[in-house]
């Protein structure tokens, strides 16, 4: 191996199991936290899993010992993350406990940023700035997706603009993170396949990705295993607590995996969010096979350990064939969950790649592709997509 330095971070303190949701108060209390702001969005307030949080926490008209902000968007901006730091400072809080979806996790997450510095435009964020003394976060996931609750960094549309910004740095990170699958019983079979995909996703272009970063390798292998395990089968019966279970661990994996860096898919998925109102797991369940397919022209065999993963016979397998196995099964897995069709069965106009592939170009994720990848390579994987 040549000379080489590298930095390898698993420090997050997870909780996980059915029922879990209940140690919330305790844990909050544990930590010095007595007035947290519960960040979620609106269409979580009537279901099962909200009622949950406030079992919980308490009644908010019996003593007040917690806010309450419900403004964040599908695809987050910054305008949610402005509107919820105000929330925290208005309830005059001391804690974040971010709840639902990654757009949730992402802005509760983000808007500490802004209760230590009100001023601060997410443009402008610099890593380089002292980010120490942000309010304590709990991370609660209710889909098994992004993996946020785990992450550095969230993806927030800055103002001005209708470009998705990553905005990284490890201060970001959970105090805790609560991993009950109980809360995400009530995720309808739609989200659960793009939600699982998206998981799918974290862990298969962290593994290809050329950053040395052997922990996370591990990670994905086994991510990308208990996903083709456990997805079909809350697709199938949404009340299977068990796989629930394992999904949640596998986005979480998915989450720890890509702190080695994403691929081209992501590139070309957040545009698709920002511009076109996607949904960011439908997004690379399109375009992951298009992407694989360009990669495998340069660097054959690169997906034999992936189709291990998927349990395929590919590893005597010639490198092509291997890569092709690997695919194929791809694409019949995304089929099966009933994401059919290309990016036009989801309102992406032709009109727009333009705008898409200029995006995407812009975006940080495919300089870790396991392949180079030029604007003209991404507007044609773009229209392959459509």
């Amino acid at each position: 191996m040549s000379s080489l330095v590298a930095t390898f971070t698993f420090p997050t303190a997870t909780l996980f199991g059915p029922g879990t949701i209940s140690e919330l108060r305790v844990r909050l209390q544990q930590m010095g936290a007595r007035r947290p702001l519960v960040v979620t969005d609106p269409g979580l307030l009537q279901t099962q899993a909200f009622a949950k949080l406030q079992h919980t926490l308490g009644a908010q008209d019996l003593g007040k010992s917690w806010e309450l902000f419900h403004g964040v968007h599908g695809n987050p901006t910054e305008q949610d993350v402005i509107d919820a730091a105000k929330a925290y400072r208005s309830g005059n809080c001391d804690s974040v406990v971010a709840f639902g979806g990654g757009s949730a996790l992402d802005v509760g997450k983000a808007c500490r940023l802004l209760v230590k510095r009100p001023d601060l435009k997410l443009a402008q964020f610099s890593t380089n700035e002292d980010w120490s003394g942000l309010p304590r976060c709990v991370c609660i996931p209710t889909t098994a997706g992004t993996g946020s609750e785990v992450g550095r960094s969230s993806v927030i549309t800055v103002v001005g603009t209708q470009c998705r910004a990553v905005i990284f740095s490890p201060r970001l990170l959970a105090k805790l993170v609560i991993l009950d699958p109980e809360l995400t019983l009530e995720l309808p079979p739609n989200l659960t396949a793009a939600t699982g995909m998206d998981a799918l996703t974290h862990c298969i272009e962290p593994f290809t990705s050329p950053v040395f970063q052997p922990f996370c390798d591990g990670i994905a292998l086994e991510g990308i295993h208990t996903v083709v395990q456990n997805l079909p089968r809350v697709f199938k019966d949404g009340k299977d607590l068990e796989a629930r279970g394992k999904m949640l661990v596998a986005a979480a994996m998915g989450g720890v995996a890509f702190q080695k860096d994403l691929g081209a898919t992501h590139s070309l998925a957040h545009p698709l969010s920002a511009l076109c109102g996607m949904h960011h797991g439908t997004a690379n369940a399109i375009c992951l096979p298009h992407v694989m397919e360009f990669n495998i022209k340069r660097r054959p065999g690169i997906y034999r350990r992936i189709g291990v993963a998927c349990g395929l016979d590919v590893m005597k397998a010639k490198p092509e064939d291997a890569d092709r196995k690997t695919i194929e099964f791809i694409k019949k897995f995304v089929a099966d969950l009933g994401l059919t069709g290309g990016l036009r069965a989801h309102g992406v106009k032709d009109s727009l790649l333009d705008s898409l592939t200029s995006q995407a170009f812009g975006d940080s994720c495919h300089l870790t592709n396991p392949v180079p990848v030029t604007r003209e390579d991404l507007k044609a994987l773009y229209q392959a997509a459509l």
